[in-house]
């Protein structure tokens, strides 16, 4: 399905009226890259299409799947969806990542335990930036 003109119009007011300093959107037929302010980031690191399990006794890394907002909680006030030393399993909600006002619960993706908290809460993070490291 190709963009119609009107379209492209839509997300970049979408885009000027959120708190977005930068959006990347690529799919098979169309890749756009804004930024606010005309200065251009680098190039995110290639994110981990799902985190590696852990060899024997190393740790594994739950990854930002998406640019946004990492939140530890469910909202301002609330406890942590996981802390240092909470076990997880792979369908385990370990936060929220908000993109374009729209909030994205992040999975574990691997079973073990939260041994470090790699990004502070309401904090940018890019795609495939490290969110936690687990322990099997």
């Amino acid at each position: 399905m190709a963009l119609t003109d009107d379209d492209v119009r839509e997300i970049l007011r979408l885009i000027d009226e959120s708190e977005l300093d930068e959006l990347r959107i690529e799919t098979d037929e169309f890749k756009l890259h804004v930024v606010r302010g005309g200065v251009v980031a680098p190039e995110p690191a290639a994110a981990e299409p799902a985190p590696a399990k852990p060899a024997d006794g190393a740790s594994a890394t739950i990854a930002a799947p998406m640019p946004g907002t990492f939140y530890r909680a469910d909202g301002p006030g609330m406890a942590p969806f996981v802390d240092v030393g909470t076990r997880v399993e792979p369908d385990t909600v370990v936060c929220i990542i908000e993109i374009m006002k729209m909030m994205n619960s992040v999975p574990a993706g691997v079973a073990g335990t939260i041994v470090e908290v790699c990004a502070d809460d309401a904090q940018l993070v890019g795609d495939g930036e490290p969110l936690f490291r687990v322990a099997p």
